[in-house]
Formats: structure tokens, C-alpha cells, sequence
């Protein structure tokens, strides 16, 4: 019986220090596999943050060459420069001061007004000084959109008239581009499908999107409610486009 006793003992010693190595090993194994993510997650960050380090540094040397040879060269990458440091940074975040995303609308309108040279008819209309919050990037794909399907294709006397005005918490964007007759729009490309989907679920009953596509123009009303960033208002670096 004695004998019996001891050798269940054993066996079972056996059998549960092989379950104890398992799991040891088991453990072992998943707390290497989670080291290795970890390192693969900060090598990714720092790529990341390598990245648009080495963008604005080489763009910033561009800059510096093209000051002495050519103002307008230099204004437009200074503008991009801009342009991209909020793209990369500001718009992480799910909501970012109107203010930032007025500057950037107006950067982006430098370098198209630039890029047409004297050939662009713009006038643009844009608050000065708010307070509120909105979802970044969503008013910008409906203005590109009126380059690309308006101006682009026009060959005399493109024009576009942009007017953003806030009263209270509302925000209305009115936006017209001229087309040239008898021109027709393709399908909704994933620029507008992707706002209409984020208006959805930012501004849910809170917005009201209207595109018009008319003869000779394109027309583009939106509205937005938002929110208060400070409790009082900040004056803002943006002096307007227009001509």
C-alpha cells in the first residue's frame, strides 16, 4: 500500500511539475512576444516622428535657398510647410480650435491662387476671431473638390467665391465654383463620401448639406453646430484671401 502511495506521489509530482513548466514556459513565451511588440511599436513611433522631422528640416532648407531667388517660391513652400505641420499634428485630434482650421483653408488658398498665377478670380470671406471647435478637415475636400472639378476646368476666367460666417454656434459655409458649360461631374469620390460619413457621425441632427449642381456653377451649403473652445475670444493670425 505504502509503495502504491509513493508511487501515485511521484507520478503526480511528475505530471504537475510538467504542467508548472508549461505554463512557465507558456508565460515565457507570451512575455517575449509582448517585448517584441513593444519594441516594434516604439521603432514605429520613432520612424513616425523621424519622418516629418526630416520633411520640415529639408523644407526649411528649401526655404532658406529660394529666399535670395524667388519671393513667391519661398511664400509657397513656407505656406505648405504650414499646411502639412497641421495635417500631420493638429488633425490627430478629434476637434481643433475653427481658428487653426480657418489659417489652414487659408494657406491651402495661397497656394492655389499661386499655382493659377493672375488667371484665378477668388474672393473669399472668412471670421476673424472665434471661440469654437470643429471636426478638423471637414470643410476642405468640398474646396478642393471646387479646384478640381471647377477651376481646373476651366480655360478662361476660373472663379471661385468662398463665404464662412458664424453667428452664435452656427457655422455656414456657402461655396461656388464656376464650370464650364455642358461639363459633368463624375460620380461622388471618396473625398465627399468620406465627409458626408464623418458629418454622420460628428455632427449627428447637428448639420445640413446641400450640393447643387447647376449649369455653369457648382454650388456647396453646409452648415455645422459646434462647440466653445475658451470662454473668451482669441484674436486670430489670419487677415483673409481675398483679393
Amino acid at each position: 500500500m505504502l509503495a502504491g502511495l509513493r508511487g501515485s506521489i511521484t507520478v503526480g509530482g511528475v505530471a504537475a511539475a510538467i504542467k508548472l513548466l508549461k505554463c512557465f514556459h507558456e508565460k515565457q513565451q507570451a512575455a517575449l512576444l509582448l517585448e517584441k511588440e513593444k519594441a516594434n511599436a516604439e521603432l514605429q513611433m520613432l520612424k513616425a516622428q523621424l519622418h516629418p522631422h526630416f520633411l520640415f528640416n529639408t523644407l526649411n532648407t528649401i526655404y532658406s535657398f529660394t529666399q535670395d531667388v524667388s519671393e513667391k517660391a519661398s511664400g509657397m513652400i513656407l505656406g505648405f510647410s504650414q499646411l502639412l505641420r497641421y495635417i500631420l499634428y493638429d488633425c490627430n485630434y478629434p476637434l481643433v480650435p475653427l481658428e487653426k482650421e480657418l489659417n489652414m483653408i487659408g494657406d491651402y488658398l495661397h497656394l492655389e491662387k499661386a499655382r493659377y498665377d493672375q488667371g484665378l478670380d477668388m474672393a473669399v470671406q472668412l471670421p476673424k476671431t472665434t471661440t469654437h471647435l470643429i471636426a478638423p478637415l471637414m470643410l476642405l475636400p468640398f474646396i478642393e473638390n471646387a479646384f478640381k472639378h471647377g477651376a481646373s476646368r476651366m480655360i478662361e476666367s476660373p472663379w471661385i467665391s468662398l463665404t464662412v460666417t458664424l453667428h452664435d454656434d452656427k457655422l455656414a459655409m456657402k461655396l461656388i465654383n464656376g464650370k464650364p458649360a455642358g461639363y459633368e461631374h463624375p460620380l461622388p469620390g471618396i473625398g465627399i463620401a468620406n465627409v458626408r460619413k464623418r458629418l454622420e457621425l460628428s455632427y449627428p441632427n447637428q448639420h445640413e448639406l446641400a450640393i447643387h449642381n447647376e449649369e455653369e456653377m457648382y454650388i456647396v451649403n453646409l452648415t455645422l453646430t459646434l462647440t466653445h473652445a475658451y470662454p473668451e475670444p482669441v484674436k486670430s493670425v489670419y487677415d483673409g484671401v481675398a483679393d
